[in-house]
């Protein structure tokens, strides 16, 4: 199946896509803040930490990954499914990140 949309069209959409300071990620810290937890985004010792993790409270020694449901294959969720297009290269992809996920999570 070819795709709909063109090279360039694809890639501006593509571009689009932030890796960081997402709708959940900015929810979870504002929550975080409202309850007077203190925390670091992109603090100097985070980068020492493996995973790249989301939020870091270093007071309580603790990581936080905000995960979609989309890359990281939430099972049971209504927003998750495998594209139609490439099928086999998404399935490959996502388990990918599920294996890192578990590596990263120990």
């Amino acid at each position: 199946m070819t795709d709909k949309i063109t090279v360039e069209k694809r890639s501006w959409n593509m571009s689009r896509i932030r890796s960081s300071n997402t709708k959940p990620e900015l929810a979870v810290r504002s929550l975080l803040h409202r309850h007077g937890f203190r925390f670091t985004v992109n603090g100097p010792s985070n980068k020492k930490l493996s995973g790249k993790p989301d939020i870091v409270l270093p007071k309580y020694k603790t990581v936080i990954f905000v995960h979609g449901c989309f890359w990281h294959g939430h099972e049971n969720c209504k927003i998750y499914r495998i594209p139609k297009t490439r099928t086999d290269w998404w399935i490959a992809k996502i388990g990918k990140n599920l294996e890192r996920d578990k590596r990263v999570g120990r």
